[in-house]
């Protein structure tokens, strides 16, 4: 896999390249529409790092060496660009349908962000995800190897064909994904419903997805506290979106600041109360 100085240099292009694009939105369409994309591009870029120490756990848990790693992260991209344009496409209909499904969605996002808020760290609460549900099923459907074939997901041995673990780990990974599309999609709803507006904010966060990875990887001791802040930008979004039964509406310009300022007092309280863990030297 690329360095981390690499790594980071391209994390930094394209969230530079999603603000250009913002620019871009605010020219065309407007401060307003400007606005709920960076909301947006906010909430799922901070929500994507949550996601992304998931991934960490889920490749320990299968012994998965980074070598390996980059395939399974190249097809999880690309089942998030086609999981957010249908979750989007049916999150906007249901709600020009039955609003009252946003109370719903925040209900979700207040229970998703307790819930993770109380949530043990990783030290203390290993998971094994080979006995999760998505593996009990891929071994009913076809056997699996019980070692690494390379990069390859199927393997045939005396013709008969297996899965290898690789392709459990794919699997367990878009499963992964599908719940944080969950918690991810209702929350920016809170920001904005205009369809372009959602899904590429989501795009641009997700480009990131696999550089900001290998960063994570290496130094992910260092935001021990953004799990937290996460949390809070989740309640609180979810509770902006009960607010609406009042009524009562949080503008979007508040909405943005408050989360970008939740964000930014995790990684600062990350950066500032280390643990012995995160003194260790950064490999570039």
């Amino acid at each position: 896999m690329m360095s981390i100085k690499k790594s980071i240099y391209i994390v930094l292009l394209w969230i530079g390249l999603a603000l250009v694009f913002n620019i871009g939105i605010y020219i065309y369409m407007g401060p307003d529409k400007a606005l709920e994309f960076l909301g947006g591009y906010i909430i799922e870029q901070s929500l994507s790092i949550d996601n992304l120490f998931l991934f960490l756990l889920i490749f320990s848990s299968f012994g998965i060496q980074p070598m390996y790693q980059k395939r399974v992260l190249n097809y999880g991209i690309i089942g998030a660009f086609l999981l957010r344009l249908v979750f989007i496409m049916v999150g906007v209909v249901m709600i020009e349908k039955f609003h009252w499904i946003l109370y719903v969605f925040g209900g979700i996002l207040v229970f998703s962000g307790i819930k993770m808020a109380l949530e043990k760290e990783e030290g203390d609460k290993k998971k094994d995800f080979n006995n999760s549900f998505i593996i009990k099923m891929l071994k009913k459907i076809m056997p699996v190897s019980d070692k690494l074939e390379d990069e390859k997901f199927f393997v045939k041995k005396n013709n008969i064909l297996y899965a290898t673990p690789l392709l459990a780990v794919l699997l367990v990974i878009e499963a992964s994904d599908v719940v944080f599309a969950i918690d991810s999609i209702p929350a920016i709803f809170s920001i904005t419903t205009d369809t372009f507006i959602i899904y590429t904010s989501n795009i641009f966060a997700i480009m990131t997805l696999r550089s900001m990875y290998i960063v994570l990887e290496r130094i992910h001791n260092l935001f021990r506290y953004v799990k937290y802040g996460v949390a809070v930008i989740l309640a609180f979004t979810g509770v902006k979106l009960l607010l609406l039964m009042v009524p009562f509406e949080i503008s979007t310009i508040l909405s943005v600041s408050i989360i970008l300022t939740i964000l930014i007092i995790s990684i600062v309280a990350s950066l500032v109360f280390k643990t012995k863990e995160t003194t260790t030297k950064l490999p570039l």
